[in-house]
C-alpha cells in the first residue's frame, strides 16, 4: 500500500534531507514544496512583482508552471533548471514572505495535493502535516537548535559552491523563523498527531533510521 508522508519543520533541520533519503529507500516520490515556493519567489524577483500588489501577484502566477526533473529532482521553473539559482541568497532572503502571501499558497497547496493524491510520497515543508495532507499516514515533526541548524546552512551552501556568511545565515534564519510561525496563512506548526524529532546530534544514518522506524509501523 503507498502512503503519504508528511515532513514539517524550521529552516535547516534536515527535513529535505530526511525526506529524500526515505523515498529513497520506500520508492516513493520526493516533493520538496521548499523549492516549489523558492521557484515563485525566483519568478517574482526576476519579475519585479511587488508583494503588496495583488494584481502583480496574480498576474505573475497565471500560468506559471514549477516542477521538478525526473531523475534528480532538480527545480522546474517553466522548464528551466533553476536548482542552483533558487539555493542562492537572494531567493533565500525573500522566500518566506512570498510564501507568507496567501494569494502564493493557494495556488500552491492544490498542486501539492494533486501530486499526492495517489500516494507513495514523501512531502517535506511547512504545512504540510496541518494543511496540504492533514490526513496523511504519518507526520513527523523535526526540530534541531539553532547553532546546528546555522553549521549544516553553512556546509550545505559551501557543498554547492555558494558562498556562505554565517552571521547572514544566521539571521536570515531566524528572520525565516519569526515570518514562517507568524503568518497568517497556514503558520508553521506541529501537528497534533506529528511525531516529533530533534535532529540537533543524530548522524546522518540515525536521523534516517529514526524516520524509517516510524514509517514501518503504518
Amino acid at each position: 500500500m503507498s502512503h503519504v508522508i508528511a515532513i514539517d519543520g524550521f529552516s535547516a533541520c534536515g527535513k529535505s534531507t530526511l525526506a529524500r533519503a526515505m523515498a529513497k529507500r520506500l520508492n516513493y516520490r520526493f516533493i520538496d514544496t521548499g523549492a516549489m515556493y523558492r521557484m515563485i519567489t525566483l519568478h517574482f524577483l526576476r519579475n519585479e512583482v511587488s508583494l503588496e500588489d495583488e494584481g502583480a501577484v496574480a498576474g505573475a502566477l497565471e500560468g506559471l508552471r514549477v516542477d521538478f526533473l525526473p531523475g534528480s529532482n532538480d527545480a522546474l521553473l517553466n522548464g528551466e533548471n533553476v536548482e542552483t539559482e533558487i539555493r542562492g541568497r537572494a531567493v533565500s532572503d525573500f522566500v518566506s514572505p512570498v510564501a507568507a502571501v496567501a494569494a502564493v499558497r493557494r495556488w500552491v497547496v492544490p498542486q501539492q495535493q494533486a501530486m499526492g493524491k495517489a500516494g507513495g510520497i514523501v512531502m517535506d515543508g511547512r504545512d504540510i502535516g496541518t494543511v496540504v495532507f492533514p490526513d496523511a499516514d504519518l507526520k513527523l515533526f523535526i526540530t534541531a537548535d539553532r547553532e546546528t541548524r546555522i553549521q549544516r546552512r553553512i556546509q550545505e551552501l559551501i557543498a554547492k559552491g555558494i558562498p556562505a556568511d554565517p552571521e547572514a545565515i544566521a539571521n536570515n534564519l531566524d528572520e525565516r523563523d519569526r515570518i514562517d510561525s507568524t503568518r497568517q496563512d497556514s503558520p508553521l506548526r506541529k501537528a497534533d498527531d506529528a511525531i516529533e524529532i530533534d535532529n540537533s546530534s543524530l548522524s546522518l544514518q540515525e536521523f534516517i533510521e529514526v524516520g524509517m522506524a516510524e514509517a514501518a509501523k503504518i
